[in-house]
């Protein structure tokens, strides 16, 4: 299968991901997904800014809520769209593989 535009192959899988099981799909949120995570890095820097100035902690806490809540839904949306566009076609072709993997990652996600 050719590769196409969207793909979360070059957004980086941990370190900890074993085997060459790789899904090569399009994903239809990718850019929404990398604005959102533009988004968040910028708050998360705002915060270790307002860290580093001496603001109230109860404004740091709420703030840091924000941002961990921004990260949450990034992954609710990629979860999504791996869903809609990966685990459809395991499924499909009986990929056992692929809905461990799915398993797996959803339950590191939920921690």
């Amino acid at each position: 299968m050719h590769k196409h535009q969207g793909e979360w192959e070059d957004a980086g899988h941990d370190a900890g991901h074993s085997g060459d099981h790789h899904h090569h799909h399009e994903h239809t949120q990718t850019k929404s997904v990398l604005n959102r995570l533009s988004r968040a890095a910028g708050h998360l820097e705002s915060v270790k800014k307002m860290v580093e100035s001496g603001r109230d902690c109860t404004e740091v806490l709420i703030q840091l809520s924000a941002v961990k809540s921004a990260i949450n839904n990034v992954g609710k949306i990629i979860l999504q769209d791996h869903i809609e566009h990966c685990i459809v076609d395991a499924v499909e072709n009986n990929d056992e593989k692929a809905l461990e993997e799915l398993r797996k990652a959803i339950d590191r996600f939920m921690k």
